[in-house]
């Protein structure tokens, strides 16, 4: 499975490519930053964002885009920021029909490191010794995005049995007999407190 994680961002945007299937050794097909100018107009900043990632894309030709969840925070205007570049990469991935997965931070750290607290450097170190590299991705963009990579082929398989799960308990609910409402359930038991009276001769 190969899979392209983005950290989004509007001066730094994270691209990582991870090939790899859960319970085995992963591999690095690439990583690296589409950077915008700051002094630039958003609209300007975001078609460079749409741009680098479809070369990404062109490129490495993924299965799936792993996208960091984005949340608020104090600084409304880079919290913004990033949720443009969040919908850039999802709309990149959608126009080409690729699945689209939403991770939050804390679950990819914890994917990663195994704590939800983790440091960026803690990251960074699991990133380098899960996909065997010489040293650190620079910046800590990168390394974000590879591990958002790496959490997704790990998570896949236990979301896809889930999938499976609920669909055919939705496909069993569908099919079941339903108990009888309204009138019908009245005529086929008694009234609460109330006691039939035996058939037979009343004397």
């Amino acid at each position: 499975m190969r899979v392209l994680g983005v950290d989004p961002g509007l001066t730094r945007c994270g691209i990582g490519v991870v090939d790899g299937v859960a319970g085995r050794p992963l591999t690095m097909t690439g990583v690296g930053v589409v950077r915008t100018p700051a002094d630039a107009e958003i609209p300007d900043r975001l078609v460079l964002i749409e741009r680098g990632i479809e070369e990404w894309l062109d490129t490495h030709r993924p299965e799936a885009v792993a996208v960091e969840r984005v949340f608020s925070q104090h600084n409304v205007r880079t919290v913004m920021g990033t949720a443009q570049a969040s919908a850039v990469a999802m709309l990149c991935a959608a126009r080409r029909g690729l699945p689209v997965a939403l991770h939050t931070p804390s679950e990819v750290k914890a994917a990663v490191t195994g704590s939800g607290r983790a440091e960026k450097a803690q990251v960074g170190a699991m990133v380098t010794r899960l996909l065997r590299l010489e040293a650190p991705p620079k910046p800590a963009d990168a390394a974000d995005a590879l591990a958002l990579a790496i959490c997704h082929i790990w998570r896949a398989p236990v979301q896809q049995r889930l999938n499976r799960l609920q669909q055919a308990h939705a496909a069993h609910a569908a099919h079941a007999p339903r108990r009888p409402t309204g009138q019908g359930a009245a005529q086929a038991a008694p009234a609460a407190g109330t006691v039939r009276a035996p058939k037979g001769n009343n004397r």
